[in-house]
């Protein structure tokens, strides 16, 4: 008997789009996860710390990140920000992800989200290494991380080999709510041509 599809939205269609892509094309430092196979509004995302640098071997699940392109696409003159530097249609799940990580390596301490982090970090530099606050605590909190990879079964990647190697989105099991060929049923699917997004590698303006 033929299982009825219940309506699906062209919001979930595009995050599915962008789930698969995932899956095909996985985003290295990453581990792309749903909360509820049945929710596609609901994502884990966790970072892997890079190797050679400070969060080398952290595995990083929770947190809040101010990155432009998540800004709404208005003039802020305070901000400092162009409304072309800010959110737009382009940007997806892929390119939030690159200036996520990117932020662990280049913060901009201009116009930081979290102000005693940004002051540590300028201590830092200007003291070229002397001042180790900011390090001590960047260690301290990739120590703390090591207990929730153990929980998910994690292996956190150390070495640069195994950094780049890109590790499959879990897909969903066969009878999990989430299936593709259900979504791509519905009569109001837009041509796969005219739903899938462009890559782009312009991440904008990231903030600490």
């Amino acid at each position: 008997m033929a299982r009825q599809l219940m309506p699906v939205r062209s919001s979930q269609k595009a995050l599915l789009l962008e789930m698969k892509g995932l899956q095909e094309e996985p985003v290295e430092g990453f581990r792309v996860t749903l909360v509820d196979e049945g929710d596609l509004y609901n994502w884990e995302v966790a970072i892997f710390g890079p190797p050679s640098t400070f969060y080398e071997g952290g595995y990083f699940k929770n947190g809040d990140v101010c990155i432009s392109i998540l800004h709404p696409p208005i003039d802020d003159p305070q901000s400092g920000e162009l409304a072309s530097e800010r959110w737009n249609p382009t940007q997806n799940v892929r390119t939030i992800l690159l200036s996520v990580i990117s932020l662990l390596n280049e913060p901009n301490t201009f116009s930081p989200a979290n102000v005693d982090a940004s002051v540590m970090y300028r201590r830092w530099k200007e003291s070229k290494g002397c001042d180790r606050e900011y390090t001590e605590i960047i260690r301290k909190q990739v120590l703390n991380t090591k207990a929730d990879a153990e929980v998910d079964g994690v292996k956190v990647p150390i070495t640069l080999a195994e950094y780049c190697i890109k590790t499959k989105v879990p897909a969903p099991d066969e009878g999990s709510d989430l299936l593709y060929d259900d979504y791509y049923e519905d009569d109001d699917m837009e041509d796969e041509g005219d739903s899938c997004y462009e890559v782009q590698d312009d991440s904008g303006n990231e903030e600490s």
